[in-house]
């Protein structure tokens, strides 16, 4: 203990501040991201800049805006940076006026179908939902959403619960603006059922519980690698789902927070989504090829349309309306 206490005063008399005396500046991330590509991400950014101290909080969407309610509630807010997939979640607090407007000079690269003019929040992701099936009940994928209703599906394709998942109730209310609520009743009609997370039905499907079900991109295709007996296929009108970033307003490590999302947004970090079998939001950076994945143009084009801001007003009405048709006896 003396020993380190007499190289301290060494180190500062020669005006020298030792690593174990530098402060570092802290970031804290709360992320419905999967804890690899998190993982990943953090790995990489910590490694450009070492003198940040880099934490996160991984979570289902509903979870991490049920936390931050509470902190926020107590007067103390840990989040620096949100990142989710719940777009109306954005809208909300952008209302409220919470978030720090932020362009990062990455900004100019990104290709998504939504973009706030004010920077309150950035797409970091554009995720993508499409149909992944057991290959040993359906041998014929779909090509258009209506395929659903037919025989081979019968009883048998589940769509996550809303409530639960912040993909599957965007996804959800895609669905609704695009292809009516009537798609559902018929869906319905063909034994469609209500799942539980965006994992689980996956996980239902590859077990052989259900034929099929609308898939999470990288959920699906890491399950594919691993020898999952699952396809995985879009409709020709997609289901793109962009995650934004965004920062706290009033933040204390705003540096770190702006710098973070400077790395989530360059090619080094869009490489690190990329690689995790999702779509980036640049141009440069190339996707994984081989699982049925699109580029992100592609994806763009084909996206359904959503009015944001009245799924946000209409979000709870929308979970609501979904579960009350897919439970329907």
């Amino acid at each position: 203990m003396k020993r380190a206490l007499l190289l301290l005063m060494v180190f500062l008399a020669a005006g020298i501040a030792p690593a174990f005396a530098q402060g570092k500046e802290k970031l804290m991330v709360y992320t419905s991201m999967k804890e690899v590509l998190i993982g990943e991400l953090r790995d990489g950014f910590v490694k450009k800049y070492p003198n940040i101290q880099f934490d996160y909080y991984s979570a289902g969407a509903g979870k991490i805006m049920a936390k931050i309610a509470a902190e926020r509630q107590s007067g103390k807010l840990v989040a620096d940076v949100l990142w989710t997939s719940e777009v109306p979640d954005f809208y909300s607090l952008k209302k409220e006026g919470v978030l720090q407007r932020y362009k990062s000079p990455e900004a100019q690269y990104i290709v998504s179908p939504l973009v706030d003019p004010d920077y309150d929040f950035t797409p970091a992701r554009l995720g993508t939902l499409g149909v992944a099936y057991n290959t040993n009940k359906i041998k014929t994928p779909p090509t258009q959403w209506s395929d659903l209703f037919g025989a081979a599906w019968k009883d048998s394709f589940a769509i996550a619960n809303p409530a639960l998942s912040g993909t599957a109730m965007v996804s959800v209310g895609m669905m609704a603006e695009n292809l009516g609520w009537d798609y559902f009743t018929k869906l319905r009609a063909n034994g469609g059922k209500l799942g539980q997370g965006s994992g689980q039905v996956v996980d239902d499907t590859a077990a052989g519980d259900l034929a099929g079900c609308i898939g999470v991109d990288y959920i699906t295709i890491d399950k594919i690698k691993l020898g999952a007996p699952l396809g995985f296929v879009y409709p020709k009108e997609m289901l793109v789902v962009p995650s934004p970033v965004a920062i706290f307003k009033g933040t204390s490590n705003l540096s770190a927070a702006q710098k973070f999302v400077d790395y989530l947004l360059s090619k080094e970090g869009q490489t690190i989504i990329a690689g995790n079998y999702t779509l980036p939001i640049r141009k440069d950076v190339p996707i994984v090829q081989g699982v049925g994945l699109v580029t992100p143009d592609e994806a763009v084009k084909r996206a359904m349309k959503i009015d944001y801001l009245k799924l946000m007003v209409e979000k709870q009405a929308t979970i609501d309306k979904f579960t009350a048709i897919m439970q329907k006896k």
